[in-house]
């Protein structure tokens, strides 16, 4: 092959200086991340490799096409190393220096699950779950590269991912970019004056609350003695899913969130003897109104539980009741922290947000909307107390 010479950047040399099994790329917007990843694994692993399968992906695939995909076809055809004999659009894979580069996405599920791989990149990885990197990890051999901008205060890849022994981390921002144009380096600073929120994420490149979480809190050691019960509230589970039960007081405009239960396997006994043990037979009990049958055998062992109240939208009724208050979450709660942590806002498949909450980490906060909003939307809340 042609000698080329490649106009690269600092993410470039980290490849390059690291044998880790993994490399975390974290880095604000235009510190070219992506792009030089490419580079690497085209004129670097695949040109001194022969017979393996290279996997990139991301979260969906219009989002793939439209970035990571188009920019390897670029550099390819910039470099003069494309050839559409070597190109399968329909599989979306290219056959490169007799390597196999293929690209799929989260929402190709047998694709994820079904193939070995020896090098792997993921694009944007904090759009993944952890259970799609655990699929991913256990069927790639040999390294892992992983690149993200930090729009999450929270997420797996600080908790799982960069402790682990085998890991390299690195943090770029647009300064780390020689070949960022003055114009976009304006645009990118003109953020620390208008959107302090998208400055730490895409101008620092800095860890900062997602704009696709749905619930700010804060985290206290104690309810304050003047707070209200609102009521329990109560999901069931079984098998994957765990029965939940929480309970929800308010002061003011703060609503402070206790958890008492998440545990699978429980059988209408096991909830009964449980109920029984914490001294809860007399409490207000509000539980998913899906579920009549629990709720009627548990009414029949004594226990003051009824159907959540439902109307109208009631998922998207109950989250707009509870961002009226502040949320305070004792800090021994931990599922219900880590809950409130990862419950975001959906996405479409070109990654606009939508209206409707992710059908995932709502094991205690569906219980929290029973318990809020059968109770506090009734006009006479609050004219006694519950303790």
């Amino acid at each position: 092959m042609t000698q080329l010479k490649l106009k690269t950047n600092i993410v470039y040399r980290h490849l390059l200086d690291t044998d880790s099994k993994i490399i975390v790329e974290q880095g604000g917007t235009r510190s070219g991340k992506t792009y030089n990843i490419l580079l690497w694994i085209i004129f670097e692993y695949c040109t001194r490799n022969n017979d393996k399968v290279i996997t990139i992906t991301r979260k969906a695939f219009p989002s793939l096409r439209a970035t990571v995909l188009r920019d390897f076809m670029t550099i390819l055809q910039e470099h003069n190393c494309y050839s559409e004999k070597f190109h399968n659009k329909s599989n979306s894979e290219y056959y490169l220096f007799g390597n196999l580069v293929e690209f799929i996405s989260l929402d190709q599920p047998q694709k994820i699950r079904g193939r070995k791989r020896d090098l792997l990149f993921i694009n944007e990885g904090n759009e993944l779950y952890f259970e799609d990197w655990q699929q991913l990890v256990f069927r790639t051999q040999e390294k892992i590269i992983l690149d993200f901008n930090p729009s999450d205060e929270y997420h797996w890849i600080y908790d799982k991912v960069l402790p682990r022994d085998d890991c390299s981390f690195f943090k770029t921002t647009y300064l780390d970019n020689p070949f960022v144009g003055e114009s976009i380096i304006k645009e990118i600073e003109l953020l620390r004056d208008t959107d302090e929120q998208y400055w730490q994420i895409y101008g620092l490149g800095e860890r900062a609350a997602s704009r696709s979480t749905v619930f700010r809190y804060a985290e206290v050691s104690h309810i304050p003695d003047e707070a209200t019960l609102v009521a329990y509230g109560m999901d069931f589970g079984y098998t994957n899913d765990p029965t939940t039960l929480v309970s929800v007081y308010t002061m003011e405009h703060n609503l402070y969130i206790k958890e008492h239960l998440y545990q699978t396997q429980m059988t209408t006994t096991d909830i009964h003897k449980f109920l029984l043990k914490e001294n809860l037979r007399a409490n207000p009990i509000y539980a998913d109104s899906a579920e009549p049958r629990l709720i009627s055998e548990l009414r029949r062992m004594g226990h003051n539980i009824f159907p959540s109240l439902k109307g109208k939208d009631s998922v998207n009724a109950g989250i707009d009741l509870l961002k009226r208050y502040k949320i305070h979450i004792l800090k021994d709660s931990t599922n219900a922290i880590m809950e409130f942590r990862n419950y975001k806002w959906r996405e479409d498949k070109t990654g606009i947000l939508i209206n409707q909450p992710e059908d995932k980490f709502n094991h205690i906060i569906d219980p929290c909307r029973y318990a809020t909003y059968s109770i506090l939307s009734k006009p006479n809340f609050g004219t006694y107390k519950i303790h």
